[in-house]
């Protein structure tokens, strides 16, 4: 019986290998042989547990890998490697015996194995160790080294100290052994005392470079600048190896930008004087740190300024703009040019050099910076170039960018276009004839009250309304597209006395137009500008008592109530207008004005009531505030154009009058105003008599026949276009270095002292 068990147990256990030969024939590892694939039981069991509520649907992938023969057992050779070897073998590889191959267990290219995403991070770690130990060595290495090449630097003889420049140079070269050098004070002054003193360009190489590397850290400005090496990199600027140049102005821009008291020593070692004819040269990337040089040392210093300017540097940096595109070197020029716009001494230079045109044509470049550079630097020398030729173009373009939704391009161009359209009447009729008109209205809604913007593009258009061919055509143009109410609602509250005094004077150059005049009496101007009259009035009056001048916002109380006035006069020759303006009761205050010790004040005054007297009753009530007196003392005003009203007022208020009046008013006329052409006063008084209006118009209003208004002699032209020096209005191009009543100076984010 036993024997017959043993037997059955025999048979049971081949038919187990059989069956398990027969799982491995199909590629089938069942875990029994190698137990490789054995894993943990599921917690909550498979398909086959019979208490699991879930059914899973298992698809296996069966990967067949051939083997050549005698392959099989090197196979079985890797696999029986403990895990920690094949890691280590992953991670170092150098560890492993030359020739000896580690089976991969990767299956699919594109995913890593655990092992080789572990050993990246490793090799890079390694990495850092080895790079760490060598840095180490480098450093002590340097610091052995420094007292002994200190020594060889100030040999006498010149191999030596070459030689020793040279192992010098490659040591900077390195982090480790630069930090070395820069700890060192006394090798970075023989370095710099070598550089000064040597004639061979080869070793003058060695030290500029090794003071180059040296500049780019903080540790290393501070050495070379304490070791008096600004004026020794001066006197590379002057050499002629290239390398050299470079090697000498980089170093110098590092100590400018990072190290405080560079720039002053910059300027005592002559530094500007040798960089400026740097700017011959052709190399871009050159260019660009030696303008950036010049920046850094011009910037807030008036007399490095004067410098450049005596060393023609004007000239080279327009050259630059003319003829360069590298991006980088036109905005570090555009950035110095900025600088010197606003110096009174370079202005003209710049301009002189053709420096509008130049900077024009980058105005439409794909760079904002440099755009935005050189529509401040134009902005700076418009004032100047009124007179330029040539500018055409740039008007076309400035106009182009009033459309703008920057501000910043706003401010520029508006004030740009008011400084050339400034006594210049071709640039007026160049921005008239390109829709100029329309696009500074449309500036001025896109404004949002902003009075950078606002008061230069009423200036703007002030000027484009006057004296010039095509005056009439832009006064038509900004009634055409709906300005005047625009403009009107610039005299209202609150008050911005530059944008109030611009608005008047347009105003005043739109009721030129007889068209005009409905539309700027139903927007409400003549009651605002009443209302102006009358608060400026009051207060110059309360100034005068206090005896001073009265300032606001830059603007005195005085042009206001003369630009008002003056306003009042052109509109008051409408009779609707004329009709409102007396019903506003201002015949009391005009009276008044005539004792106004300003002359330009009594000859507006006497030209507003010249025009009210025209109404019976206005007359009268001149009169009756007594203007008779003043009238008769205006009579001798050496001004024809004070005269002129005066005679005229008085003439309508005798109308009415008895003959003894008549004729006392008669005899003062002839004695003072008609003195020398006694047929004068008849001739006026017997085309009274027919019953038509006195034509005042040619003698008060040159250029304007139909629509005069003041004499010739005393034009208003610092109402209508200010000269340029007056910055309040209509100049932009400021430095506040020089005077401390201008508006302050405009800076961007690349300027900033």
């Amino acid at each position: 019986m036993a024997m017959q068990l043993n037997t059955s147990e025999l048979d049971m256990a081949h038919d187990s290998v059989m069956k398990v030969s027969d799982w491995q024939s199909y590629g089938y590892d069942s875990g029994i042989q190698s137990g490789i694939t054995t894993t943990t039981h599921s917690l909550r069991g498979t398909a086959d547990d019979g208490d699991s509520e879930y059914t899973k649907k298992y698809t296996t992938t069966t990967t067949t890998t051939t083997y050549a023969h005698g392959a099989l057992p090197e196979m079985e050779s890797q696999l029986a490697m403990t895990r920690g070897q094949r890691v280590r073998a992953a991670m170092f590889p150098e560890t492993l015996v030359e020739g000896t191959h580690i089976l991969s267990t990767q299956t699919d290219p594109s995913q890593q194995t655990n092992v080789q995403k572990l050993a990246e991070p490793s090799q890079m770690l390694k990495t850092a160790i080895v790079q760490l130990i060598n840095y180490q060595d480098d450093a002590e290495l340097a610091t052995r080294a420094v007292p002994e090449l200190t020594k060889l630097l100030n040999d006498e003889d010149q191999v030596v100290v070459n030689k020793a420049a040279m192992v010098v140079n490659q040591l900077a070269r390195k982090e480790a052994s630069r930090r070395a050098l820069m700890q060192s004070p006394q090798v970075v002054a023989a370095v710099v005392r070598t550089m000064q003193n040597t004639s061979d360009m080869e070793t003058a190489r060695c030290t500029a470079s090794i003071l180059h590397n040296l500049s780019h850290h903080r540790e290393g400005l501070l050495s070379i600048f304490k070791s008096g090496g600004i004026p020794a990199l001066v006197r590379m600027l002057s050499s002629p190896m290239e390398s050299v140049l470079f090697y000498a102005i980089t170093t110098l821009h590092n100590l400018l930008l990072h190290q405080e008291g560079a720039k002053m020593a910059v300027r005592l070692a002559d530094g500007l004087q040798k960089m400026v004819p740097l700017l011959q040269k052709s190399n871009p990337k050159f260019l660009a740190i030696t303008t950036d040089c010049l920046q850094l040392l011009s910037y807030g210093n008036q007399e490095s300024k004067l410098i450049i300017l005596a060393n023609g540097g004007p000239e080279g940096l327009v050259h630059i703009m003319q003829h360069h595109n590298y991006e980088k070197l036109l905005w570090t020029t555009s950035r110095v040019l900025k600088v010197l716009s606003v110096c009174p001494s370079n202005k003209p230079a710049i301009v002189e050099a053709g420096g509008m045109q130049a900077l024009g044509k980058h105005l439409n470049g794909s760079s904002p910076r440099l755009v935005q550079n050189c529509l401040w630097t134009l902005r700076n020398l418009s004032d100047a170039a009124t007179k330029q030729d040539g500018l055409d173009g740039l008007l076309q373009v400035l106009v182009t960018q009033l459309s703008s939704t920057d501000q910043n391009v706003l401010t520029c161009s508006t004030g740009i276009l008011s400084n050339l359209t400034c006594n210049n009447g071709r640039n007026k009729a160049l921005v008239t004839q390109d829709n100029g008109v329309e696009s500074l209205i449309q500036a001025i809604l896109r404004s949002n009250n902003k009075e950078d913007i606002t008061e230069p593009a009423v200036c703007a258009l002030r000027h484009l309304t006057s004296r010039h061919p095509d005056a009439e055509l832009a006064q038509n143009a900004v009634r055409m597209h709906y300005g005047i109410p625009t403009i009107v609602k610039l005299l209202n509250q609150p008050h911005y006395w530059p944008v109030i005094k611009a608005t008047v004077g347009l105003i005043r150059n739109l009721a030129l137009c007889p068209a005009n005049q409905a539309p700027i009496r139903e927007a409400g101007a003549i009651s605002s500008l009443v209302r102006l009259l009358v608060k400026s009035h009051q207060d110059a009056q309360r100034q005068t008592t206090a005896s001073s001048q009265t300032y606001q916002d830059g603007v005195r109380m005085e042009e206001i109530v003369e630009g008002t006035t003056g306003a009042l006069h052109i509109l008051a020759r409408d009779p609707i207008n004329r009709s409102e303006i007396i019903s506003l009761q201002t015949i009391p205050l005009l009276v008044q004005l005539l004792y106004s010790p300003i002359e330009n004040v009594k000859r507006v005054a006497a030209g507003v009531l010249c025009e009210l007297a025209l109404d019976k009753q206005a007359a009268e009530m001149i009169d009756a505030e007594g203007a008779s007196a003043p009238l008769m003392e205006l009579l001798h005003s050496n001004n024809e154009g004070i005269a002129t009203y005066a005679a005229a007022v008085l003439f309508r208020i005798s109308e009415d009058k008895n003959s003894d009046y008549k004729k006392r008013v008669s005899v003062e006329l002839t004695h003072s105003l008609f003195k020398h052409d006694p047929g004068a006063w008849e001739a006026t008084h017997s085309m009274q008599l027919e019953g038509q209006p006195p034509v005042y118009s040619d003698e008060m209003e040159p250029g304007y026949p139909q629509y005069g208004g003041y004499p010739a002699d005393m034009p208003m032209d610092h109402m209508m276009e200010p000269d340029l020096h007056d910055m309040v209005d209509g100049g932009y191009p400021i430095d506040v270095e020089y005077d401390p009543m201008l508006r302050q100076p405009y800076h961007d984010q690349y300027n900033h002292a």
